[in-house]
Formats: C-alpha cells, sequence, structure tokens
C-alpha cells in the first residue's frame, strides 16, 4: 500500500541506501527494482505542469525526477559555449520534482539539466518537455510561444463535421516536394508543402493545389516532431529518414524548416504551414509515435529517471513488441501523463485535427481512452486513429490498445488491415500473395463485410461503429499497390495494372467508414519494389509529380469518387444501425461484390467486377442513371436517367447507378 510505501520512505535515509560501500550493480539493481515498483508510481505520481513554465517576468524549470539528490540547471547564452554561463541549484519539492526560477525575460535562454543520482551516477539531460531545442535537439532552449505565432494566427478551425465525413490523404514532407518535378521551391520543408501555383514539366498542379483539387479533407503528415537520424547540420549530405525514431517529442523537426539553427524558425514554419493549409480547407492529422524512443539510454525520459518509463521482461530486459529495441510503458502514471501532455500541447499550440498512433496496440486502451476524452475538451472533432495490431508486449491482452479491444476504445479509429487483406493479399510473407483486385477467389463475402464498415469482424476485431475502421489498401510502409500488383500478377498489361488498382480505390472510398488515401495512391506511385523505404534515398521516396501526367484519367477518377462521397450521406452512414437499415447485398459471388444503399427518396446500386471478363448486372426495370462507368464518374448524369434492367459492368472496374424510389 502507499501508505506502508510512504512510511517506508520516511524511515530510510534513500540517499544513504542508494550510496553505501557496495558494489554499483547490487546498488543500480536495487535501484532499478526500486522505481518499476507499483509503489514508487504511485507515491511519486506528480499531475502538475512540467517543463520551462515561460512568463515575462521570469521563467519556472521544473523537472521530475524522483531517484535524484540534487539537480542543477545550467543554461548557456550562445549553442556554441561549451561550458555553461551559469550553474543554478534546483530547488527538491515533494512527489520528486526540483524548481528553479529564472528571472526576467528568458525567451531564447539554452539549457539542460545536471542531475546527480542517489546512486551517484551523474547525467546531462535537454528537457524531456524541451519545446524548442538547439540544432539536433541537443539543448532546450526557453521559448515565449506568442513569438512563434506568425501573422494571422487565430483560434482553432470551427468543430470538423462526422468523422466518417473524412478523407485522409497521407504523406511525408520530404517526399511531396523534393523532386525536380515538383515545381515547388521550397523542397522536403514545411514550406514547400504551402507553395500555390506550381505546375509539373507538363504544366499539370502539383503540391498544395493538386492536394485542393482531389477534394481531400485531412492531411495525414508521417512524423514531424525531432527525430534522430537526420543530421539537422549537415543538410547537404544525402540522408532521408521516414522520422519513426523520436528524440524530442514536442519540437518540430528542424531538418524541415528553413534554418535548423534558430530554434524559433521550424515553430514559425510549421505553424505557417498549418495555418495555410488550414486556410485552404485541409485539416492536419499528425503521426505520432510514442510507443519507443530511438535511444532508449540516452533519450531524455531515461536520462532523468533511469528504469521508469520503458516496459520490461521478466528477466530485467526491455520489452521489444515494437521490433526496435523499446517499448514505453504507457500504463505507468507518469508515462501516461507525458504522452496525454504531449499531445494536448501539439493540438493546442499547433491547432492541430488529428492524431495517428504508430504501433498503438504497444499502449494500453486506459492511456488511449483519456487522450480521446483529453481532446474532447478542446475539441471533440479531433481525429484519433491508430495501429491497433497485436503487439508481443508484456501487458495483459485485454488492455492493449488493439483492434480486438476496440468495442473498449469508442471514437478511436483502427487502420483495418483485413479489407486490405481482402482487397491485394497478404504484405507480409508471399508477396505473390492476390487478393479480391488481383484474382483471388472466394473473397467476397470477407470484402462485403469490411465494406460494411468492418461488421461482423469477431475473430480480427471488435469494431462497434464505422468511425473506428480507417479503410485503406496502401500506405507508407510495405510495397506500394502498384508495386504489390507488379509481384503478384506480373504477366498483366499495364492497363489490366492500372484497372485493377484503380478498383482497390474505388472500393475504399465507396465503403462504409473512414476511407484513407496514400499519398500518390491516385496516380500509381511506385517506390521501385522497395517495400519499407524509411532510410531509401529520394529517388525511391519522392513523388513523382509526372506520373500526374502520365495517370490522368486515374486522378480525375478518384477526385470523381471523392466528389461522389461527399455529395451523399449514405456512403458514410455513422452507425452499424444506419448501415443495417440503408445497406442490401446484392451478389457476393463468382468476384463480383453488389449492394445497394436507399433511403426513402432515392437508391445507389454498387458493382465491382473483380473478373478478366465484362458482366451483365441485371436489375429491377426501373429508370436509372450511370454515376460511374469503366473508370469515369459522372455527377450530373441523373437528369439524364434512362429505363434499364440490366448494365455492362467491365472487367476489374466499378459501375454506380442512381435511381429515384418513387
Amino acid at each position: 500500500m502507499v501508505e506502508d510505501f510512504q512510511s517506508w520512505l520516511e524511515s530510510y535515509d534513500l540517499e544513504k541506501l542508494f550510496s553505501d560501500k557496495r558494489d554499483k550493480e547490487t546498488i543500480d539493481k536495487e535501484m532499478f527494482l526500486f522505481v518499476k515498483s507499483n509503489d514508487f508510481d504511485n507515491y511519486f505520481s506528480f499531475d502538475g505542469e512540467l517543463g520551462a513554465l515561460y512568463e515575462k517576468e521570469g521563467t519556472l524549470l521544473r523537472v521530475w525526477t524522483p531517484t535524484a539528490k540534487s539537480v542543477e540547471v545550467w543554461t548557456y547564452t550562445d549553442d556554441s559555449i561549451k561550458r555553461p554561463s551559469q550553474k543554478v541549484a534546483m530547488v527538491q519539492k515533494p512527489k520528486g520534482i526540483f524548481e528553479a526560477y529564472l528571472p526576467g525575460d528568458q525567451h531564447g535562454t539554452i539549457y539542460v539539466y545536471n542531475i546527480m543520482f542517489l546512486n551517484n551516477r551523474e547525467t546531462i539531460t535537454v528537457d524531456p518537455y524541451a519545446r524548442a531545442t538547439t540544432v539536433n535537439g541537443i539543448k532546450s532552449v526557453i521559448t515565449d510561444l506568442l513569438r512563434t505565432n506568425p501573422d494571422g494566427w487565430g483560434e482553432r478551425l470551427p468543430a470538423f463535421g462526422l468523422p466518417e465525413e473524412a478523407i485522409i490523404y497521407e504523406l511525408h514532407i520530404r517526399d511531396f516536394s523534393i523532386s525536380e518535378t515538383s515545381g515547388i521551391v521550397n523542397k522536403g520543408k514545411f514550406l514547400g508543402l504551402i507553395e500555390k501555383n506550381t505546375k509539373n514539366p507538363s504544366g499539370l498542379s502539383t503540391g498544395l493545389d493538386h492536394l485542393i483539387d482531389l477534394g481531400i479533407t485531412h492531411v495525414q503528415i508521417l512524423p514531424l516532431f525531432d527525430y534522430a537520424t537526420v543530421d539537422e547540420a549537415n543538410l547537404t549530405k544525402p540522408q532521408y529518414n521516414w522520422g519513426y525514431d523520436p528524440l524530442n517529442y514536442n519540437v518540430p523537426e528542424g531538418s524541415y524548416s528553413s534554418n535548423p539553427f534558430d530554434p524559433f524558425n521550424r515553430i514559425i514554419e510549421l505553424k505557417q504551414m498549418i495555418q495555410t493549409l488550414h486556410a485552404n480547407g485541409l485539416r492536419v492529422i499528425m503521426d505520432v509515435v510514442y510507443n519507443h524512443v530511438y535511444d532508449p539510454k540516452d533519450q531524455a525520459l531515461e536520462r532523468t529517471v533511469p528504469g521508469y518509463f520503458y516496459r520490461y521482461n521478466a528477466d530485467g530486459s526491455l520489452a521489444n513488441g515494437t521490433g526496435v529495441g523499446n517499448d514505453t510503458a504507457s500504463e505507468r502514471h507518469m508515462m501516461r501523463k507525458y504522452i496525454i501532455d504531449s499531445v494536448i500541447y501539439w493540438a493546442k499550440e499547433y491547432h492541430l485535427d488529428g492524431f495517428r498512433f504508430d504501433l498503438m496496440g504497444i499502449h494500453d486502451s486506459v492511456t488511449m481512452n483519456a487522450i480521446r476524452e483529453a481532446l474532447d475538451k478542446i475539441d471533440p472533432s479531433i481525429i484519433l486513429i491508430g495501429e491497433g495490431w497485436e503487439m508481443s508486449t508484456p501487458l495483459p491482452e485485454d488492455l492493449k490498445a488493439s483492434q480486438r479491444n476496440a468495442q473498449a476504445m469508442p471514437r478511436i479509429a483502427h487502420f483495418n488491415d483485413s479489407i486490405r487483406i481482402a482487397l491485394k493479399g497478404s504484405d507480409f510473407g508471399d508477396e505473390t500473395d492476390r487478393g479480391f483486385i488481383s484474382g483471388k477467389n472466394y473473397q467476397e463475402d470477407l470484402l462485403l463485410r469490411n465494406i460494411k464498415g468492418g461488421m461482423h469482424l469477431s475473430s480480427h476485431s471488435s469494431y462497434v461503429d464505422p468511425e473506428q475502421v480507417i479503410q485503406y489498401v496502401e500506405a507508407h510502409d510495405n510495397l506500394t499497390l502498384y508495386d504489390k500488383l507488379l509481384r503478384s500478377n506480373p504477366k498483366d498489361s499495364e492497363e489490366v495494372r492500372i484497372k485493377r488498382h484503380t478498383l482497390a480505390t474505388s472500393i475504399l472510398l465507396l465503403a462504409q467508414g473512414i476511407p484513407f488515401i496514400h499519398g500518390g495512391q491516385e496516380f500509381l506511385r511506385t517506390k521501385e519494389g522497395v517495400a519499407n523505404s524509411y532510410q531509401s534515398p529520394d529517388e525511391i521516396n519522392q513523388f513523382e509529380w509526372e506520373r500526374v501526367t502520365m495517370f490522368q484519367q486515374s486522378v480525375a477518377y478518384v477526385k470523381g469518387l471523392i466528389a461522389l462521397r461527399k455529395s451523399e450521406y449514405l456512403f458514410r452512414l455513422h452507425t452499424h444501425e444506419e448501415i443495417d437499415a440503408h445497406f442490401t447485398t446484392l451478389s457476393e459471388n463468382f468476384n463480383i461484390v453488389a449492394f445497394s444503399l436507399q433511403d426513402e427518396a432515392k437508391k445507389y446500386i454498387v458493382v465491382f467486377n473483380a473478373n478478366r471478363n465484362d458482366t451483365i448486372f441485371r436489375m429491377e426495370k426501373r429508370k436509372y442513371a450511370i454515376l460511374v462507368e469503366d473508370n469515369q464518374v459522372f455527377l450530373d448524369r441523373k437528369p439524364e436517367a434512362a429505363v434499364m434492367e440490366s448494365i455492362l459492368v467491365k472487367a476489374h472496374t466499378t459501375s454506380v447507378f442512381y435511381v429515384e424510389n418513387q
């Protein structure tokens, strides 16, 4: 019990206990066990603000480090100077808190913490709560955030509509603009994402204009916080990373700014990027990676409270469900607080509209629900999605934030790998595996259950509403769909390959749930067969904007399907009960999936033909308008309805027709 633990603390001299004459290995082991205990977690839990609490009159620095016996804050007048200009002893407070007050306007003051632990180990670290840093995240910088607001920076956007109204488009800052074919000046930068009137060599729109023209609602951006493996001080050197190697969680990545040596420039330019996207009707989802750190020994969390923030196996080794050497322990009070504090900070300070949790299955559902609750207080329409994979980490199965436990996490969405596999086959093991679009038989029933918003996928997930389902067929990792089709159907002509590809995108955009498009999917993006291109060069990862010209029909088709979806609520129903009431299965045999969506006034019939041959689809003799046919969308055809009782659906294509209920 905490009470007993408190008595124990009061009766022992911790400094003496952990700094006596015994060998250091024994002392370190006892310290490790002490920090890992539940009593430690309960007793030292702190719910106040941490970090550099700036005011013009002075800044309060506050750090949580319960196993420290003394802490100094070292300040620097210049990042190039190795010796601190002053060393200020911090005052110990209850709950493991150390504080120091620096009078006067400290905006721009550079600082680190020097910590002496009870076991006489010493460390120097950046502030885990730092909001600005020097180049490469080496030192923290006190920041008056008001001075980082661009002109016209106001309040958050008004609340978004229902989650199913979102159409998410994923991109990487560098990939988006780095190609010479982009016509963008600020290549690979925050500002490159918001340049207007940019063209490819053929004169077609690229960049921001292309996104606006598509009609998407949300841009999901691969990690844009400060990550470790790109040297910000040497950007002329060829280097690349997706950014899933966290360093400073609350600081923007410096390599995406025009001046990584200026600690405030990256903040200002990121805000300018978000401000311009918002002004053009596009909301921003941030890809966050709280499930692991890049280097567990040198990360600021570990340096302030060694042994506390990570999850461990029974033998004392670091858990490795992430596959990269460590798992953070979201179930521990101060790790949970850290994640929640960080998400709230990004949402409030940067006006973000959503968060995508990398490897969300590493986290516990209690933490994810607490994040949802915290975001609801800011804006309930903020989208919260994640990879709810089953992760092998020492956390009880019923507490993992996985698809199987989706019913325990309402209003949190999961990437639905079931529809991805049904459409194109597995991305793992046999890359030649096929799905519905690529010629595999008997996928109709599984595909229909997924199209209905993931209903009745009990062996795979426990979705309770379509808003919990992210419908996708490709993302930044694994092969692009185009490259997958090259592997699974190598004998196809290019014409057939395009049709298979476009059929998959059609299904996603006409399915219930939240559609997700990987950046470049609309122009059949290829990475030359490289699956996980997280460190591949620009030649592999860049958006090849000339493909907009090569695949103009595909781009126009995706634009048309997005417009169709946005025009009709029946394609984005909000509950499974609504889906049951409005959705009728018409066919699920012989590589044909067909269904109708209807209300009192109208009916839509959707037919997906995955066969190599055209097929005749028969329906009740009525007056129909064909809205989608042979990879084209005709939203203006409703007045041109004609009497028919059958329709020719071409091979590997989608047909949608409309009838008014009399």
